[in-house]
């Protein structure tokens, strides 16, 4: 039995929830994140887990996540373990390739993965993405500029693409 780690956290944006397994962080839960939260998503990826609150085995991910919110770090260096089909895992690889303070449109996600077709595909896997800021899914727009959805709300996208846009200068507004 796979057994989860669990770790809330308050942070500038509100309460947060991570949930690392013995090969990295697999579960980051937004505060106002749409779907089915940390049960539909151990329901989905790991129905026999065994969850267990653990705050020194996610100490690092806390850490870098709110030096991330307070503007004082660029790129995550965490271990991940993404569960998703082949194709969402190319589509989480191609986003942790977005530099900070840049945008990307789901077209070009589609073209970097070599499924130039597969835009509104690219927006599904996007959406499923368990570990939003750390693969950072809030940095994909629409081709025409425009926000597009995102799990933690477009107020949420709109302040993290803000906040990256004017690096070194401080926290999230």
């Amino acid at each position: 039995m796979e057994k989860v780690e669990i770790t809330r956290i308050d942070s500038p944006i509100g309460k947060l929830r991570v949930g690392s397994t013995e090969n990295g962080l697999a579960y980051l839960e937004l505060p106002c994140a749409s779907g089915c939260g940390l049960a539909g998503w151990l329901h989905h990826n790991l129905p026999d887990a065994r969850c267990v609150e653990d705050l020194d085995r996610n100490r690092s991910v806390v850490e870098q996540i709110l030096e991330y919110l307070e503007g004082e770090r660029t790129a995550f260096d965490l271990p991940l373990d993404l569960r998703g089909t082949e194709f969402q895992r190319r589509v989480w690889a191609a986003l942790q390739e977005i530099p900070f303070g840049e945008r990307r449109s789901y077209r070009d996600i589609a073209e970097a993965i070599g499924r130039p077709k597969a835009v509104r595909a690219v927006g599904c896997a996007n959406g499923s993405n368990p570990v939003s800021l750390v693969v950072p899914c809030h940095r994909v727009i629409n081709s025409d500029g425009k926000l597009g959805g995102y799990g933690g709300g477009l107020t949420l996208k709109a302040r993290l693409l803000a906040m990256e846009s004017r690096p070194g200068q401080g926290r999230l507004l």
